[in-house]
């Protein structure tokens, strides 16, 4: 099952992402921005405070995103 591994929060709502496919990249959130729950990652405290959980990413509120859909959209 793909995993994230490594996680960290950068400027312009970036996030460096490392799978456990080896694939390694920034999962750029802004295009979310709009879209329902999405819409607090605009604030930039709440964003950096984006963790490791159950493989995916998460944020205090239930945001996440799979290792599945990061993989789709990481810019190498």
């Amino acid at each position: 099952m793909l995993q994230v591994v490594k996680l960290y929060p950068k400027e312009n709502y970036l996030l460096h992402v490392g799978l456990s496919n080896g694939k390694e990249g920034e999962f750029d959130v802004s295009p979310w921005h709009d879209m329902g729950i999405f819409r607090e990652l605009k604030d930039h405290d709440y964003f950096r405070q984006a963790r490791i959980t159950f493989g995916g990413i998460a944020w205090p509120n239930e945001q996440d995103f799979s290792a599945d859909t990061i993989e789709m959209e990481l810019q190498s």
